[in-house]
């Protein structure tokens, strides 16, 4: 009976159905070193976020409690909120052109779990516990004081680790100089914040240290949409069947096998325990960690390299090179397309905003003979750095807008303001029960804004 090659289980379920632990082989080659680079200028990047700040601001800051954003030195308000909806529509639309153009390319070199997994946590456990083999064998062994160093060594870095890196998300989320106040402060003052470090820390020490990749396996959707989102002409990690088949044993001088010569290197160094050769999986976060391993391989054997490599399916089958296809570049122009719109509308936006409510409950006023009024409250949200002393200007009537108590409403910095007005107009401009109006805000003699509210008054 033929050998089936084809999995039939999962690499991380023994049959028992119980978790079968992943011991990955440490990559070697041009791509891991690739990716070692990459990552280590994505610690200082994230690292250093929190204490850069862009006119007194913070570079990027998610503070859902008080319902303010930050992203790039520019501040975001509840009313700036459609802007987010559209900003995720957007990223969506991305999500899904990338993924069917270049596969999971995210996944192996930007996403945040693969990152501080392989480059940062496995990193330090192959310093403290050795290569693949090594892991094995300590594991095993019995608990002798070797063992026990090594553990207790490993653990206790890896909650440090998690530690800091929970912190530094907190940072993202209240913002460092509230951070500094839990760290500094007395506990019984900040019982909320050290208890939101410690289950932060607690969160990401179980998930590097023990769930690992299974986030990648069973509880990130992004594996699952691949399977269709991915098409035959999408680029990921592949293996060339039609030059590795019939695999088999190196040995020297022979023709009638392929390149490919069943060392399971590509096996021993997947974190996450497939084998590609049996094509695009869902466990598969193209780290490019077999191709490493496979090239490496390949050199030694006198073979031509990238057995595995970047490729379509088509393009394997049809034995083609990888190209930039005519598809790929309008993929690549509508996700640059898109882009660019979330910058505009991030450039665009106007640096005071609000709304204004005709006063619930009152009907217009006449005043004297020929002008009817309403009362209106203004509500504005300064989104700068600087006071602002704003005045109110009809845009599009004949008419006045009166300020009750002063002449401008003062709107501190990165707060809010509130005023009440009359808008008064001439009975003769009046045509329809409803009048459309826009009042424009300004600020000196520069406009920063408008918004647009109704006048009410007699039909005539």
């Amino acid at each position: 009976m033929e050998e089936e090659t084809f999995r039939d289980s999962l690499a991380t379920v023994d049959k028992q159905g119980k978790r079968n632990w992943i011991y990955s082989q440490r990559p070697k080659g041009r791509l891991y070193n690739a990716r070692s680079v990459l990552s280590y200028l994505y610690f200082i990047l994230f690292f250093a976020g929190p204490f850069i700040k862009i006119n007194g601001r913070p570079l990027f800051l998610m503070d859902v409690t008080e319902g303010r954003f930050i992203i790039f030195g520019a501040i975001f308000w509840p009313q700036d909120f459609f802007i987010f909806g559209l900003i995720m529509v957007a990223f969506i639309l991305f999500i899904v052109l990338f993924t069917m153009a270049f596969g999971r390319l995210f996944c192996g070199w930007a996403c945040p779990q693969t990152i501080f997994m392989e480059m940062l946590f496995r990193k330090i456990e192959y310093w403290i516990e050795g290569d693949a083999p090594a892991q094995k064998m300590l594991h095993h062994a019995p608990w002798n004081t070797e063992k026990i160093i090594k553990k207790v060594s490993k653990h206790i870095l890896f909650y440090l680790l998690s530690f800091l890196i929970a912190n530094t998300f907190l940072a993202y989320v209240i913002g460092i100089d509230q951070l500094q106040k839990i760290v500094t402060g007395p506990f019984t003052a900040h019982t909320t914040g050290f208890t939101a470090m410690l289950i932060f820390a607690g969160v990401f020490y179980g998930v590097f240290a023990f769930f690992r990749e299974q986030v990648c396996t069973i509880v990130c959707p992004y594996g699952r949409l691949q399977g269709v989102l991915l098409d035959r002409n999408s680029v990921v990690v592949a293996y060339d069947y039609t030059r590795g088949e019939p695999r088999g044993k190196f040995k020297k001088g022979s023709t009638d096998l392929g390149d490919c010569i069943d060392c399971m290197q590509c096996v021993k160094v997947c974190p996450t325990g497939i084998d590609i050769r049996n094509g695009t999986q869902l466990e598969c976060v193209s780290c490019t960690a077999c191709i490493d391993a496979c090239n490496f391989m390949m050199e030694k054997t006198g073979r031509p390299l990238d057995l595995i490599r970047y490729a379509s399916e088509n393009g394997i089958a049809e034995k083609k090179p990888l190209r930039f296809t005519a598809r790929m570049r309008v993929y690549s122009a509508v996700l640059l397309i898109i882009l660019s719109a979330i910058t505009w509308l991030l450039i665009s936006r106007e640096p005071v905003s609000g709304s204004i409510i005709r006063t619930a409950g009152m009907l217009y006023q006449e005043r004297g003979q020929d002008s009817v009024t309403n009362l209106y409250r203004i509500k504005l949200v300064n989104k700068t750095t600087d006071n602002i002393p704003l005045t109110l200007r009809l845009e599009d009537a004949q008419g006045k807008i009166e300020l009750l108590g002063h002449k401008q409403i003062q709107v501190k910095a990165e707060d809010q303001g509130e005023g009440l007005f009359f808008i008064v107009l001439p009975k003769n401009s009046i045509k329809t029960r409803k009048t459309v109006l826009h009042i424009a805000l300004y600020a000196g003699n520069k406009k920063t804004g408008s918004i647009k509210t109704t006048f009410l008054g007699p039909v005539q």
